[in-house]
């Protein structure tokens, strides 16, 4: 009698996953995801390659890398998104599809200029194009987001998060290795254009996706609700309350944490910015740093996050953190190994499936130690102003990347970015046992982090 009972059970079951799986706006999200992804590689990755293929100097391209950290800024700008409706737009769309549709058609406007503007006799206009890219794709990340927190319920997050993930890995393998491989047969301006006209996807699927906006209720001094919301309420809200926070509940060692946390992923921002530079100097072709760096590393950050999240639950969030630490940074070795010889590709495989194996498995570790950290509450604000803090030091630091290289080669540069694990490493064993080693609550944190956090810089 209870095994049949238990059978409808389980085909009910079974039935739920597929209706979640075939529900319209988990298909949506797909595309959202793709269009979330496809500009940050064009403004990173893909960009340098353009630069150093361009013969543009290395102290140049590490300064370009600047263009991009509205990526890390763009909480600034997030209370805007949620509260105010674009004029024309908004009544017609809604007020988060009228931002979504607003901030791809800007991105798709920027790639557009960046696509004619020559880096030999335009570098200051394909720069300003850049910007504009990375200034929209951040303010069309908080809008989707938010689209994607109000359009279903707490049971249906995992897999919208997961959906769109997935979106963006595949954008990222588009606007990496299809940029590159476009770019070397068609010309940059083809490759470009074409990313450009790709941005379509999100438009049509912010097109087709439901109207879901959630104002924020401003009481009146008179309907005896309370008062009006005091200037300054968005950056206390967003800044000042969740700092207070962390520090009531974790104490003076929350600024270590902070430290430890800044510096962590630094090694992979400062770097990254030096990659392409790197292969271009070796020798190796677009297509094949398109194959290797673009199709083939992408998948072993994927497989290294499965790693980190078999070891979180095996081992600890701890330990698997500590180790984390120094592979971010020792990995790096292997580049400054890959700049001493030939351009062979296997070489170029050991040294990106080393450098993206670190890479993905620190990048998983931090995800879930810093979603241990937020407390009930401040969940969401508190992660934000720590991704942020994550991101924002090491993009600052890598404007400098191409001087160093200037002055000391490829082989000091990589070296000096692995030496940066060595307080890390110290910092982690100091302090990194601040937040309670619950496995299970860092995995399911970490699988439905945005995957802007977990994209590799490069």
């Amino acid at each position: 009698m209870s095994q049949a009972s238990k059978a409808p059970s389980s085909a009910t079951r079974s039935w739920a996953r597929v209706r979640t799986l075939a529900d319209a706006r988990v298909v949506l999200m797909l595309a959202l995801g793709f269009s979330s992804g496809l500009p940050l590689l064009l403004v990173l990755g893909s960009f340098s390659a353009r630069l150093a293929f361009s013969d543009i100097d290395v102290k140049t391209i590490g300064l370009f890398s600047y263009l991009a950290l509205p990526y890390s800024l763009k909480f600034l700008w997030s209370p805007v998104v949620d509260r105010f409706d674009l004029p024309i737009l908004a009544p017609w769309l809604g007020r988060r599809r009228a931002w979504m549709v607003f901030s791809q058609l800007c991105v798709a406007a920027a790639l557009t200029l960046m696509a004619f503007a020559d880096p030999g006799r335009h570098l200051a206009l394909l720069g300003l194009g850049a910007f504009l890219v990375a200034f929209s794709a951040a303010t069309q990340d908080v809008v989707i987001d938010g689209w994607r927190i109000d359009a279903v319920g707490t049971e249906m997050q995992g897999v919208m998060a997961a959906t769109s993930n997935l979106g963006y890995r595949l954008a990222l393998i588009t606007s990496g290795a299809g940029a590159l491989v476009l770019g070397h047969w068609a010309g940059w301006t083809a490759a470009y254009l074409a990313m450009a006209a790709l941005m379509s996807v999100g438009i049509l699927a912010a097109l087709a996706a439901p109207v879901i906006d959630r104002k924020a209720r401003v009481a009146r001094p008179d309907d005896g609700a309370g008062a009006m919301l005091p200037a300054g309420w968005s950056f206390r809200r967003a800044i000042v309350e969740p700092v207070a926070e962390l520090h009531g509940r974790i104490g003076p060692r929350l600024w270590a944490i902070l430290l430890m946390v800044a510096l962590y992923r630094m090694p992979d921002f400062v770097s990254g910015v030096m990659a392409n530079p790197l292969y271009r100097t070796v020798g190796y072709s677009l297509p094949e740093i398109a194959a290797v760096t673009k199709l083939y590393g992408i998948w072993v950050g994927i497989f290294a996050s499965f790693v980190a999240g078999w070891a979180i639950a095996r081992f600890g969030l701890y330990p698997t953190f500590v180790v984390g630490g120094a592979l971010a940074a020792a990995v790096h070795l292997s580049l400054s190994w890959l700049s001493f010889g030939p351009p062979e590709l296997w070489r170029l495989t050991i040294a990106i499936s080393v450098d993206n194996f670190g890479g993905g498995f620190a990048g998983t570790a931090l995800i879930a130690y810093m979603s241990g950290l937020t407390g009930a509450g401040f969940a969401a604000s508190q992660y934000a102003l720590l991704s942020s803090l994550y991101a924002l030091p090491g993009k600052l630091a890598a404007g400098s990347a191409g001087f160093v290289v200037a002055a000391f080669g490829f082989p000091v540069f990589f070296a000096l970015t692995a030496a940066i694990g060595i307080p890390v490493v110290l910092l982690c064993l100091t302090v990194g046992r601040v937040a309670p080693d619950d496995a299970s609550k860092r995995l399911d944190s970490a699988t439905a982090a945005e995957p802007d956090a977990k994209a590799k810089p490069a």
